[in-house]
């Protein structure tokens, strides 16, 4: 099966006529993109949008051989013109089928918003699933005929959709996801390619004409990731966002409740309210056991709390403490984290402070803790293939 992508872009295009924005501002060259439309084998047609005459020429294609022009979405604003000699654009309902002279089976799959999914099946047996902007599938079932070969989908704006394809065995780790439906969420370029590696997605140019079930330009999703950062510059964030496409996460949080302290409670809150409502939360620092178990993957928040509960078990801010014995007994805990992080065959994110850059800790302890957070970084993240350092919420990749 050939897909061609005509657009790969919003309904409005990227950029956005009269949008002042920074994305906007730099989506130029490959970085530009029309409204998403995807012609099937040049015989069938995946919603129409102004100039797709013109894209699919610019392409090396023709839309004369187009026998099926369908709909995903509802179009704002005036109709689009159709060509002459394509047929009228139309809507197979929700859980119906239809078969094309082609050969090609399209199936309409139920969206959780306004629009219309399709799984297209070649002669040949391939399959290609393409999803609306803006929605992700709604009711699905364990997917007995194994993961798609290809999936088109909004994986900006609904990086849920593909954490419930993967739930059901409809993404595997051949399958090939290209994000479509692309707006100016996030900058084009380098940043957009970053964010949806780590959701084991690409971006394409439009006019790119890709052969489904060809695997080799899969993104290897890091199984090990370091995030990085001072506070409130978005390293939870950043963390979230990583796994935000995948289903079952683990969030392990190890700051405790803090009985007593609102302003505590509150920032709980605030992360619990951001994570998908699929994801469960378990409050502990005993990670070990955790990265020594196989299961979903795990997103820790954060390390330098763990710390603290690991120095408070030593007693490491007493100065004779921490001589006799207590400075051994935590290099012990952190060499045990380290080797359980080395050894996991976990999915892992975990987000820790970039401390020590700044002003010098007036106390013995607060420069000791400073020192032990800066040791376990280095150590936790020489385990880890990708790490970061997130700077007034952008994220920088060191390594991976």
């Amino acid at each position: 099966m050939e897909l061609t992508l005509l657009g790969t872009g919003a309904p409005e295009g990227l950029p956005r006529p009269d949008c002042p924005c920074a994305a906007c501002a730099t989506a130029l060259g490959e970085d530009a993109r029309a409204a998403t439309a995807l012609l099937v084998d040049g015989t069938l047609l995946l919603d129409l949008t102004p100039g797709a005459a013109f894209a699919a020429a610019r392409a090396g294609h023709s839309l004369g051989g187009v026998r099926q022009v369908l709909l995903s979405h509802p179009h704002d604003g005036p109709a689009v013109e159709v060509p002459a000699g394509l047929p009228q654009p139309g809507r197979v309902p929700d859980g119906r089928e239809l078969s094309l002279l082609t050969g090609h089976r399209v199936r309409a799959v139920p969206m959780d918003a306004p629009g219309t999914g399709y799984a297209v099946t070649s002669p040949d047996g391939r399959r290609l699933l393409y999803l609306p902007p803006g929605a992700a599938p709604a009711g699905l079932e364990v997917n007995g005929e194994g993961p798609y070969d290809m999936v088109a989908a909004d994986a900006v704006g609904r990086p849920d959709a593909l954490a419930r394809l993967r739930a059901v065995g409809a993404i595997g780790p051949t399958t090939d996801v290209i994000a479509v439906h692309l707006d100016h969420d996030v900058p084009p370029g380098p940043e957009l390619r970053r964010r949806l590696a780590a959701a084991g997605a690409r971006a394409v140019p439009d006019g790119s004409t890709l052969t489904v079930g060809v695997y080799e330009d899969v993104p290897d999703v890091p199984r090990r990731t370091l995030v990085l950062g001072g506070a409130r510059s978005g390293k939870s964030v950043e963390a979230e966002r990583r796994l935000e496409s995948f289903p079952d996460v683990l969030y392990v949080a190890t700051g405790g409740s803090r009985g007593g302290d609102t302003e505590w409670a509150s920032r709980v809150s605030v992360h619990r309210e951001r994570r998908p409502g699929s994801w469960r939360t378990v409050e502990t620092c005993d990670l070990v056991p955790l990265l020594k178990e196989d299961g979903a993957p795990l997103l820790i928040d954060c390390l330098s709390l763990w710390l603290t509960d690991a120095m408070d078990s030593v007693n490491a801010w007493d100065d004779d403490e921490w001589a006799s014995g207590g400075e051994r007994a935590l290099r012990a805990r952190v060499g045990e984290l380290t080797a359980a992080v080395r050894g996991t065959r976990r999915t892992v994110v975990a987000v820790s402070n970039e401390v020590g850059s700044g002003i010098v800790p007036a106390t013995a302890s607060g420069r000791r803790y400073r020192d032990e957070l800066g040791r376990l970084n280095a150590g936790f993240g020489a385990e880890c293939e990708c790490l970061l350092l997130v700077v007034a919420g952008q994220a920088v990749v060191l390594r991976g």
